[in-house]
């Protein structure tokens, strides 16, 4: 059996399961088959204001199981013409996760993707057999054989289930086991978006230090959000007069403006990216301090496209040192090394005995 570590990883949700199961958590048990609609019909505003309530962050998810290794194959089974799934898309596409369509044949049910989803694993472990783990996202007592079988193939299996809603006996049959609510960057406190926000941009000092850069980059070293949406604006004002005669011959270029609006600051993004890398550090290697390479790794096995120098830093110690509010760095010695803040140090400890905790049940 191999041991959690450097691998090649590969991911399986049940979304159905996943979506569902948060909704009974979040709102009782049963809510979700009471409250959803006939497939075909447009959600009614109340089912979709409780949908919002318990949405899933997959991205978490994903996150975590690239802390084993690198992503080789992540599937998401369900009947993504629904509209309750729809929603979720853009986030899975955007984490390059390969949608796989199903049309149940029967009335809309919990656990549709349960056949299609144990073929494709067992077919995959023979077909790649370089894979050293594969992660299962669901909680049904179903995937107990299939948990068995990785496991008399040599794989390392991880599970991932929302808690009330997760089997003790599919815990039991994986190697590891992890609550949703237990992942780094769930189980975090509320202040951490406040706190990235302030440690986002470099302080002015570093921006005078720092040489001119292409209009991008410039952006990514916003002072605050409030000034990036202000440039932003009058960009747009000044630009919609060139743009209205073209409309007509090209209706598609509105639509990437929207997006570049709405796009998040980048260096918010980067900091909530070293946050969680940080988090799932602490966690794997049950250490206070963890060196900056293996940091850095994790962060490009979540965001292949992170890099400080595309945010205006010369180096990662540089964009460490920008984020001193989250981060301590211990560079007297030749191997840098962090850590996160002590009371962020604390949570994820305690966090991380919640989910040793259930994997034991």
């Amino acid at each position: 059996m191999s041991e959690p570590g450097d691998g090649r990883v590969a991911v399986y949700i049940d979304f159905d399961n996943i979506v569902i199961s948060r909704y009974d958590q979040v709102h009782g048990r049963g809510s979700f088959m009471r409250d959803r609609q006939k497939s075909g019909t447009q959600p009614k505003p109340a089912f979709v204001a409780k949908l919002a309530e318990a949405r899933v962050d997959l991205g978490a998810v994903i996150d975590f199981a690239s802390s084993f290794g690198t992503l080789v194959l992540t599937r998401a089974y369900a009947d993504w013409s629904a509209a309750v799934n729809a929603e979720y898309r853009g986030q899975l596409v955007g984490r390059a996760v390969d949608l796989v369509q199903l049309f149940p044949a029967a009335a809309y049910a919990k656990n549709g993707a349960d056949i299609r989803l144990a073929v494709d694993a067992v077919e995959d472990l023979f077909r790649l057999p370089e894979l050293t783990h594969v992660v299962i996202v669901a909680g049904d007592s179903d995937y107990i054989p299939l948990a068995q079988r990785i496991k008399r193939l040599g794989r390392y299996v991880i599970g991932i289930g929302v808690a009330g809603s997760t089997a003790r006996s599919l815990a039991a049959a994986c190697d590891e086991f992890v609550s949703y609510d237990d992942l780094p960057g769930i189980a975090r406190d509320e202040a951490a978006e406040a706190e990235a926000a302030v440690v986002a941009a470099p302080t002015e000092q570093e921006a005078d230090a720092t040489p001119a850069a292409p209009p991008s980059a410039s952006r990514g070293r916003s002072a605050s959000r409030s000034k990036a949406a202000a440039a932003e604006a009058e960009a747009g004002q000044t630009a919609e007069p060139a743009t209205r005669p073209a409309r007509k011959r090209k209706a598609a270029t509105p639509e990437p403006e929207a997006e570049e609006e709405t796009a998040e600051d980048p260096q918010v993004v980067a900091t909530r990216l070293l946050a969680r890398a940080m988090q799932l550090g602490h966690e794997k290697d049950d250490t206070e301090w963890l060196h900056s390479s293996s940091v850095k790794g994790q962060m490009k096995r979540m965001d292949p496209s992170f890099s400080e120098k595309a945010l205006g830093y010369r180096s990662f110690s540089d964009f460490i040192k920008s984020r001193s509010d989250l981060v301590e760095l211990d560079d007297s010695s030749t191997a840098q090394v962090l850590r996160l803040a002590p009371t962020r140090s604390r949570r994820v400890r305690h966090s991380g005995k919640a989910s040793d905790a259930v994997s034991a049940s």
